[in-house]
C-alpha cells in the first residue's frame, strides 16, 4: 500500500474562494518515503499580509510559479489510487479536490488524518496541533508553515504512527465501513458509536464544552453522521467541522417531539450555527387593548417579544381576514379594530352605518359586550387535546398537550389510563416549553394526519 503525505499552503482558510500557494507530497511505501514532489503555486489572486507573515510565501515569489493548471495532471497522478494522509486531512484534502476538479480530475481517496491517529495511538498529549504534538515528541520541523517543512514532519510522524499501531488501528480507519476519516478531526468516534438509531435532538460542542449547534433527528445517528459526509469547501462549512470536539444527545419519544425540543433549545441556547431557526417567526399577531374612553379595540401588529396575543399569523393578509370575520359576525366598529382608518363614517357593514362605537354615540358597554362576544369565538376556536404516541422504549408513551389554541407541554408515561385523571393532573406531570406559531402548526399538522392519537380535553 502507498501513502502519499501532503502538506499545502493557501490563500485563505476555505477552498471555495481562496487559492493554493504550495504543494508538497511525500510517497511512503509503508516503510520509507519513495519520491517526493514539491512547488510553489501562483493561486491567480492576491496573498494577503496575514498569510505571508504566517508562511513567508509573499506575491512576489509566486509571481512566476506554475499555476494549479500547469501542475494539476502531476499532482493527480501523485494521489491517484494512494491513501491520502495529512494533519487534519480533510481541510488539505477539501482544497486539492476542489481545485483538481476544476481543473477537470475528479479526486477520490481513502484518508487518513494524523490528527486522528495521534489521538488513538499516543494519547495523553496535551495538543495535537503540528507543531505542539512534533516539540513533544521531538521531531524536527524546519520551514515550519511551509508546504514541504510540515509534510517532512508528518511523514516522521507518520513513521512513529505505523510503528505504534501493533493493534492494526490504521487497517480498521482504512475500511469502508469504518467513516473514520469524515469525521471532524477533534471529534471522537466513540461519540458517534454510541448514537442510537432513534428519534432525538443532538448538540455539538467545542472545545470548551460551549453548544454552538443543535439539531434534531429521525434517527441520531444518521443525522450526526449526514453533517460530515461530502467535502463542501466553503468557509461556514469548513469552520464549523473544526469548532465540533463533542456531541451530546437526548432521545425522544417521535420525531414530533424532536422537532419541538429543537426549536425550544435553540431559542433558549441560542447557538451561533443554528442559523434558519433563529430567523423563524411568526410576523403578525393579533392583540386587544383599552383605549383612553374605555372601548375593547383589536388590533393586527407586528410580532412583538413578551406579548400575549389572543392569535398569530403567517402573514397580515391572514390577519385581516380574521379580523374581517370577527367585525362582521359580531358587528364591531372597522374603525376601532384598525380596518378603516379614513376620517369618514364607518362602513363595516352591509348596510354602511355604524353604531356609532367610533364617534361616542354607541356606549361602551353595549360594544364592549359585543366585543367580549366576539373573545368567547377566539376561545372557542382555540382547541384544548392531547396527542398519545410512541415513547423512548417499548412500555411507556409520549402525550403532548395543546391547551386552548398553546402548547403547553409534553412528557411520558407508562400507562395510557392516566388521560382519564383530567387535564390538571395530566399537567402537573409534563416538562413546560414554550410556545409558539410555528411549534402549535406543527401540532395541528400532526394531528390531521394522525386522528387517532388525538384526545379532546
Amino acid at each position: 500500500m502507498l501513502y502519499a503525505i501532503v502538506d499545502i499552503e493557501t490563500t485563505g482558510g476555505h477552498a471555495s474562494a481562496n487559492g493554493i500557494t504550495e504543494v508538497a507530497i511525500n510517497i511512503h511505501d509503508g516503510n520509507q518515503i519513495v519520491e517526493s514532489f514539491s512547488t510553489l503555486i501562483n493561486p491567480k489572486q492576491h496573498i494577503p499580509d496575514y498569510i505571508t507573515a504566517l508562511t513567508g510565501i509573499d506575491n512576489e515569489m509566486i509571481a512566476n510559479a506554475p499555476t494549479f493548471e500547469d501542475v494539476a495532471l502531476q499532482i493527480y497522478q501523485l494521489l491517484n489510487d494512494k491513501v491520502f494522509v495529512a494533519h487534519n486531512v480533510n481541510f488539505d484534502y477539501s482544497f486539492l479536490k476542489h481545485h483538481l476538479n476544476f481543473a477537470g480530475y475528479d479526486l477520490q481517496c481513502k484518508k487518513l488524518c494524523t490528527v486522528r491517529l495521534s489521538r488513538k495511538l499516543i494519547p495523553g498529549k496535551p495538543s495535537y496541533s503540528l507543531g505542539k504534538l512534533c516539540s513533544s515528541l521531538q521531531i524536527p520541523i524546519e520551514n515550519r508553515h511551509r508546504a514541504a517543512g510540515d509534510a517532512n514532519a508528518t511523514s516522521i510522524l507518520f513513521n512513529l504512527l505505523l510503528a505504534a499501531d501493533g493493534e492494526g488501528v490504521i487497517a480498521e480507519m482504512l475500511k469502508k465501513a469504518s467513516k473514520e476519516q469524515v469525521l471532524p478531526p477533534n471529534l471522537d468516534k466513540a461519540s458517534i458509536v454510541k448514537l442510537p438509531n432513534k428519534p432525538g435532538v443532538y448538540y455539538f460542542k467545542d472545545s470548551k464544552g460551549k453548544i454552538i449547534y443543535v439539531g434534531k433527528a429521525k434517527d441520531l445517528k444518521k443525522r450526526v453522521n449526514s453533517h460530515f459526509t461530502g467535502n463542501r469547501p466553503n468557509k461556514q462549512r469548513q469552520d464549523f467541522l473544526k469548532s465540533i470536539y463533542h456531541v451530546d444527545y437526548v432521545i425522544c419519544g417521535t420525531e414530533l417531539m424532536a422537532l419541538i425540543l429543537e426549536a425550544n433549545e435553540i431559542k433558549r441556547l441560542w447557538p451561533e450555527n443554528n442559523r434558519a431557526m433563529k430567523r423563524y417567526e411568526h410576523k403578525y399577531d393579533l392583540y386587544i387593548f383599552e383605549d383612553q374612553n374605555g372601548y375593547l379595540r383589536l388590533a393586527i401588529d407586528k410580532h412583538k417579544k413578551n406579548n400575549n396575543p389572543l392569535q398569530s399569523f403567517n402573514n397580515l393578509l391572514e390577519g385581516y381576514n380574521f379580523l374581517n370575520f370577527l367585525v362582521e359576525k359580531y358587528q364591531l366598529c372597522a374603525k376601532l379594530c384598525y380596518l378603516q382608518k379614513t376620517t369618514t363614517k364607518c362602513v363595516a357593514h352591509e348596510n354602511g352605518q355604524c353604531f356609532g362605537a367610533c364617534s361616542g354615540i354607541e356606549t361602551v358597554a353595549v360594544y364592549n359586550k359585543r366585543l367580549n362576544k366576539a373573545l368567547e369565538e377566539i376561545q372557542n376556536l382555540q382547541p384544548t387535546f392531547a396527542l398519545v404516541d410512541e415513547g423512548r422504549k417499548d412500555d411507556e408513551y409520549s402525550c403532548l398537550v395543546v391547551e386552548k389554541g398553546k402548547f403547553f407541554g409534553m412528557g411520558y408515561f407508562t400507562e395510557k389510563n392516566y388521560l382519564e385523571d383530567g387535564l390538571a393532573t395530566l399537567k402537573d406531570n409534563l416538562s413546560v416549553y414554550q410556545s409558539n406559531s410555528y411549534i402549535l402548526n406543527l401540532i395541528l399538522s400532526h394531528a390531521e394526519l394522525h386522528p387517532q392519537k388525538l384526545y379532546k380535553l
